[in-house]
């Protein structure tokens, strides 16, 4: 990748990931925190990190906001009227309920790309292979910043709340069905959070990869072979 100077705001779990791997790559990437002490000790974790003040924002190539939707706009308007955000700097909107369509409205003078991380923190910290999803196509660095972490696909915006939701729906579904079958032949909660925990995320996973032993590709098996509608 040709060097880019990249900061990064938003130090939480979606941001502590992406620098998890970052970080292995060293590649150099500047964090800003208002709470100087937030940096620092966020750096502290990562050293491929250095510590970037809000004037120096502006002379930044990229920068990723990876902050919660309700944050973003009052951020970068906070940023311009100061005079520490340039249309030079390409910002990154990371938040998934944010149409980046709605900042790029509000502010057509910047430069503004979202890209939107489809899946969960702590799978791509500890997996890596991440999906990221753009409407448009991104700037060659911006691309292979978060091609070092897993695909970028093109798709809309929209596709990806509306598949979150779903997921998610799904997830907590078949989680309280659980809960109640084993409440029903009488299990403890401790079996419960067991199979919760560890052992339906994991078979997921091997259905997923094809990697499932003998006994659950039989139970595949004869879900498959039902009708539909037994579901």
């Amino acid at each position: 990748m040709e060097q880019v100077k990249v900061g990064l705001v938003g130090l939480g779990k979606l941001g502590t990931a992406m620098m998890t791997h970052w970080n292995k790559m060293n590649m150099k990437i500047g964090v800003y925190h208002p709470l100087k002490t937030k940096a620092e000790q966020f750096v502290e974790q990562f050293p491929n990190g250095y510590i970037v003040i809000e004037q120096e924002l502006k002379e930044l190539d990229v920068l990723i906001l990876a902050l919660p939707a309700a944050t973003i706009i009052p951020f970068i308007t906070n940023l311009k009227h100061k005079g520490n955000l340039l249309p030079t700097v390409t910002i990154i909107n990371m938040a998934t309920s944010l149409d980046t369509k709605e900042i790029k409205a509000k502010y057509p003078a910047l430069n503004i790309a979202g890209v939107k991380f489809m899946g969960h923190w702590k799978d791509l910290m500890e997996h890596g292979n991440g999906l990221f999803i753009t409407e448009n196509t991104l700037q060659k660095p911006v691309e292979e910043l978060y091609q070092r972490l897993g695909q970028v696909k093109i798709e809309k915006e929209s596709h990806l709340t509306e598949i979150n939701k779903l997921a998610t729906y799904y997830a907590v579904k078949t989680a309280v069905e659980l809960e109640r079958e084993f409440e029903n032949r009488g299990y403890s909660t401790e079996y419960v959070k067991r199979a919760l925990i560890s052992i339906t995320p994991e078979v997921i996973r091997g259905y997923c990869e094809g990697s499932l032993g003998h006994f659950a590709q039989e139970i595949v098996k004869e879900i498959k072979q039902k009708p539909k509608k037994e579901l």
